[in-house]
């Protein structure tokens, strides 16, 4: 959505990695660092953007904790079958990209230094665009269908709790 970095939003290297790399392991995903300005596999934005390959989430310390968590949750909202073959483009639909996006905000509060509030805020620096002007409106009052999207396929609970499970 935008070329170069923005400075403003939380990066990997202002939070606690070992936290980000256990999250991403329950769901069966390795963080792998790649070394600062080199290439990241499997990125689809480029730039210091979060990569898939696999299981394999790829990451600089320079990387978005937005986009580590948005492309996370790609791979846990993803049908079992494109997860096996998954190289840089997730792909899905417009209902899974919705999921993504509010499970990523969920995901957002199980990491310390970074919660919700946060995440809103570099979610809308960075670009996401949003039908109520912002990702904390599409969140609170516009996203009931990627909440129970979430729940139909098993990544939240009835409670609207992470499960720790990718989408069966």
């Amino acid at each position: 959505m935008t070329s170069g970095p923005i400075p403003s939003v939380l990066r990997l290297s202002g939070v606690d990695r070992v936290a980000v790399a256990l999250l991403l392991h329950r769901y069966g995903l390795d963080l792998t660092l790649v070394a600062p300005n080199e290439v990241i596999p499997g990125s689809y934005w480029g730039d210091s953007e979060a990569g898939l390959q696999g299981s394999r989430l790829y990451a600089r310390l320079d990387t978005p904790i937005h986009s580590i968590l948005h492309e996370a949750c790609h791979y846990i909202c993803m049908s079992p079958e494109r997860r096996v073959g998954l190289d840089r483009d997730a792909g899905g639909d417009d209902a899974e990209e919705n999921a993504v996006c509010y499970l990523q905000v969920l995901l957002a509060d199980e990491l310390p230094g970074v919660g919700r509030d946060r995440l809103f805020v570099d979610m809308d620096a960075w670009g996401y665009s949003f039908r109520l002007g912002s990702s904390r409106a599409w969140f609170e009052r516009d996203a009931e269908d990627a909440r129970l999207w979430l729940e139909r396929f098993g990544v939240i609970d009835r409670a609207g709790k992470p499960t720790g499970a990718v989408r069966y």
